[in-house]
């Protein structure tokens, strides 16, 4: 057929309609159009509308089906096809009532058509109930405000109005009765009340109403105000910031893709959010340098920068959020970053604001895509540094100072290119000599970021051990002797776990480390200065013998771990350091003899192992840290936000839950403190290699434990896929196994969980794998598939021609390997119990079926010879004839004979007992006579 070309007006609807009939939808729809741009003649317009109505129909775009339809009722009143296509495209719209009329209309022109009596029936029904839903659904509200608002009520009765008015808002109906029932005036009287729990259900049902409906989030955004939302996450509490966070995130998401409805006409109403976006945008940059503004609303501020501004893809274009963020808020973000808490004056901060203020610098950094804009950045950074520090002001200085710090932590480049310019560095040393305490505790901080970088710790080495020794000496001030051993700490650990690379004297590491432990076991200091002993350990356990030390210490480990539990999450990272050091889990250089001999010779420094680095050392360090508890810290860390656990920590947490999981003895242990739980997200985001880690340790726990307890409720479903990913050729054997192994646990377990395992497409990697050489993958391969074939899915698929599932699973059945043997003939009796159909295929893929099924029959292993005898009773019962008299001519009946013959005998009574069946089922079938069985 050729293609739609300009011309004849019925010609093209003719061939509109044949493009039709053969479902060719969108050739029918360019035929139609064409035809309507050359058609003058209004009768045979309204045939086309109408006919392209149906085009609609077929393609789920009800808005322009509507419009097509009623341009031909215009016509004519009494188009019967049109008005049911009309009808048709608005119920599928919602409007049921608009509906009902068209339906009601086809009726009355054909009163005897069942189709329309059917369709009128069921509409009315519906009418009628959702008339009732929306009458008492509006009381309900309207009641619910009433309670909520009243000052008398007492509080258990307005906590459950709260809580109903924040379910309803949740679903799409019950939010557009809040709304039209003047729902957002008085939700904002509840904020007015200023209790904080009027705040948090006004704020958290507000969100509900704005989730996934743009038009209703822009009336809503345009209502309420972008400021009153600000103002609400300025106040000092946590829960009602995080839920005016939540608000913001909830209309940004909604206005920038979250809704797919199709809005028709009104979509240019709706469609532009960006001046809104904007809006948005500039007052969140407003918060973070304004002193009105909480700690807890910095924080959620920054929040919501980090996650919105920044691609979530590098191959998106558009960038032009993090440039004009940049242009309009970098200043404001190092004004945070620079604060100094001990000094007067300051920003109101939680103990987390600058780390997530570093956090959101380095994302809005790497989110740059030219060196230009990286000059500028930097250049922006440089300016800000320079109007900051002034020898005659040290407040400002330190300000300055700490900005740098913030910048190390975060782009260190840039921070490092700071610290190197002309006078800096003077700076730093000239306020570690100040008798200011803050001064030198501030420089000392600076000092430690400054040394990340082994070029620039082995320039320290040389010039800032003696500084800092000097400092650690002579203060009476435990915050900054703590900072100052740190300093010490990482500059000792600059040669990191090469044994012959130690910095210090022999002792000395284990002398710093002890000193760490004792500041971080005692109460009295306050945890933000405990932390920097972490921070201290984090360095120190490169050396083995710190590590070793550290796991005997069990007051030290569970004091680090209620650390890790606390409100101040910038300790993640240096705890996250210090298990995977305590682990050994970091990636490990490959050793080859014949190098370290090469380089021996050529006087080359060769990299040495500890003798406590080797694996029985590691695996009672493993031992002693899950007895201290390190999975339940483990599982708090993982729930912290996502600007402050960054990819990186998520990688180091997985890595430390690989290394944990290890022994199969040690997974129970793991599972009990919610350790299955709070591997998924890590397995679900973050590095590449993070994830991976996280899914084989998912893996590992999956394939000994019961679902039910290590996964509860739904979350057991979102463990499928980190294991699916596990199964692809570019992994790790031992990989592959362990997923393979938690699949087939879990296939056994539910319909539910085999028939998700399907939709991410488990069966083709599991298939490839029954193929793999080696016998261990091949065998739970396997074993996985045995499982697997109750699905209908699954069964589906071996019934369909073309593919050699049905004959690899036959052969497979007559390999030497039992356990093999017991897993593949367990499918091939499951799957041919279930499908009839497959017991005649059977016979047609390979033509050594009968032998290998012989073979089975004759085993010596019971449970390999009932599976092969359940087989042929379903060859013999899948009512086909000939299939059944072929068996029974073969040697098959002898072999069922002597089987069935035999005396009783608990030990193989299965394939006794079945072979006994085999041979009544025969009798039935007339294909042998009657014979006496033993007494």
């Amino acid at each position: 057929m050729i293609a739609c070309q300009m011309g004849d007006p019925n010609q093209l609807k003719d061939e509109g309609n044949k493009y039709f009939q053969s479902g060719d939808i969108d050739k029918a729809i360019e035929c139609y159009t064409n035809a309507l741009k050359e058609c003058t003649d209004k009768k045979v317009q309204a045939v086309i509308y109408r006919n392209r109505s149906a085009c609609y129909l077929k393609k789920e775009s009800y808005a322009n089906a509507v419009s097509d339809a009623s341009k031909a009722i215009d016509e004519n009143a009494s188009d019967i096809k049109a008005l049911y296509r009309r009808c048709q495209a608005l119920e599928k719209l919602g409007k049921l009532d608009m509906a009902f009329k068209d339906v009601q209309r086809c009726a009355t022109l054909e009163p005897k058509n069942k189709t329309f009596l059917e369709t009128l029936r069921r509409l009315g029904g519906e009418i009628q109930a959702k008339l009732k839903t929306t009458f008492s659904t509006d009381s309900r509200v309207q009641n619910m405000f009433d309670i909520l608002l009243d000052e008398e009520m007492d509080k258990e009765k307005k906590e459950k109005a709260a809580n109903n008015l924040i379910v309803l808002s949740r679903e799409d109906a019950g939010a557009e009765r809040i709304f039209e029932n003047n729902g957002v005036p008085l939700l904002l009287n509840m904020v007015e009340t200023g209790k904080p729990e009027m705040i948090l259900a006004a704020v958290w049902t507000l969100s509900g109403m704005c989730t996934g409906h743009k038009a209703r989030a822009m009336a809503i955004l345009n209502m309420v105000g972008v400021d009153k939302i600000c103002s609400i996450m300025a106040l000092d509490n946590e829960e009602i910031a995080l839920g005016a966070c939540n608000l913001f995130q909830c209309i940004n998401d909604s206005l920038t893709g979250g809704d797919s409805r199709d809005y028709g006409k009104e979509a240019s109403l709706v469609l532009d959010a960006s001046k809104d976006l904007k809006t948005i945008l500039l007052a969140l940059l407003e918060m973070i340098a304004s002193k009105k503004v909480s700690g807890h609303g910095r924080d959620q501020a920054l929040n919501l920068l980090t996650r919105n501004v920044p691609r979530k893809d590098k191959k998106e274009k558009d960038h032009s959020k993090t440039l004009f963020t940049i242009d309009h808020g970098l200043k404001k973000i190092l004004k945070v970053c620079g604060q100094v808490s001990e000094l007067p004056d300051q920003l109101p901060l939680t103990e987390n604001s600058q780390l997530i203020a570093s956090v959101l610098l380095n994302k809005l950094y790497d989110d740059l895509k030219c060196d230009p804009e990286r000059a500028n950045f930097r250049e922006i950074c440089d300016e800000y540094i320079k109007s900051k520090i002034d020898p005659n002001n040290m407040d400002k200085t330190l300000h300055a100072i700490n900005a740098i710090s913030g910048l190390l932590q975060g782009p260190f480049d840039v921070g490092n290119s700071l610290v190197g310019q002309q006078g800096v560095m003077e700076m730093m040393v000239a306020l570690c000599s100040s008798e200011r305490d803050v001064d030198q505790m501030v420089a000392v901080e600076a000092l430690i970021h400054a040394s990340t970088k082994m070029s620039r710790a082995s320039f320290f080495i040389t010039n800032g051990v003696s500084l800092l020794k000097d400092i650690y000496k002579k203060t009476k001030n435990e915050k900054i002797k703590i900072r100052a051993l740190v300093g010490l700490c990482k500059l000792g650990s600059a040669g990191g776990d090469d044994y012959s690379l130690r910095q210090f004297a022999e002792g000395s590491t284990e002398k710093l480390a002890k000193q760490c432990r004792k500041w971080l076991c005692n109460p009295q200091i306050d945890s933000k200065t405990r932390k920097w002993a972490i921070e201290g350990l984090a360095y120190l356990t490169n050396d083995a013998d710190v590590k070793d030390d550290f796991v005997e210490d069990e007051f030290a480990m569970k004091a680090m771990f209620e650390l890790a539990k606390s409100r101040d999450k910038t300790i993640l990272y240096a705890v996250a350091c210090t298990l995977v050091n305590c682990t050994n889990s970091y990636d490990k250089k490959e050793i080859i003899p014949e190098l370290v001999q090469l380089a021996k010779f050529s006087k080359q420094h060769v990299p040495e192992q500890h003798p406590k680095d080797k694996k029985d050392f590691i695996e009672k360090r493993v031992k002693r840290l899950l007895k201290a508890g390190v999975t339940s810290a483990l599982a708090v860390m993982v729930k912290a936000d996502t600007a402050i656990l960054t990819d990186q920590t998520k990688e180091m947490l997985a890595r430390v839950f690989l290394a944990l999981a290890e022994d199969p003895k040690d997974r129970g242990t793991i599972v009990a403190q919610g350790g299955g739980k709070a591997l998924i997200p890590l397995a679900l985001e973050g590095t590449e290699k993070g994830k991976v880690k996280a899914s084989y340790a998912l893996a590992k726990i999956a394939s000994v434990s019961n679902p039910e307890i290590a996964f509860p409720g739904e979350r057991v479903y979102e463990v499928i896929r980190p294991l699916v990913s596990l199964l692809h050729t570019d992994k790790e054997g031992a990989e592959n196994y362990e997923a393979l192994r938690g699949l087939t646990n879990l296939a056994g377990f539910s319909e539910k969980l085999r028939t998700k395992m399907v939709k991410e497409k488990a069966l083709p990697e599991i298939e490839n794998h029954m193929f793999e050489e080696n016998e261990r993958i091949r065998l739970a391969a396997t074993e996985c598939m045995c499982n697997l074939v109750t699905c209908k899915e699954v069964q589906a698929r071996y019934l369909e021609d073309g593919n050699d599932k049905l004959k690899l699973l036959i052969l497979l059945c007559g390999e030497d390997d039992e356990k093999l043997q017991i897993a593949a003939a367990g499918g091939l009796a499951m799957i041919t119990a279930s499908e009839k159909k497959l017991c005649t295929k059977m016979t047609r893929v390979t033509a050594q079926w009968l032998e290998i099924l012989q073979r089975l029959c004759l085993h010596t292993n019971p449970s390999i010879q009932h599976r092969g005898l359940v087989i042929v009773y379903n060859m013999l019962n899948s009512d086909d004839a000939e299939l059944a008299k072929k068996l029974i001519e073969s040697e098959m009946l002898e072999i069922l004979s002597v089987i069935g013959k035999a005396e009783d005998n608990p030990k193989r009574q299965n394939p006794i007992d079945v072979a006994r069946t085999c041979l009544v089922k025969a009798m039935d079938l007339g294909l042998i006579k009657p014979f006496t069985s033993p007494s």
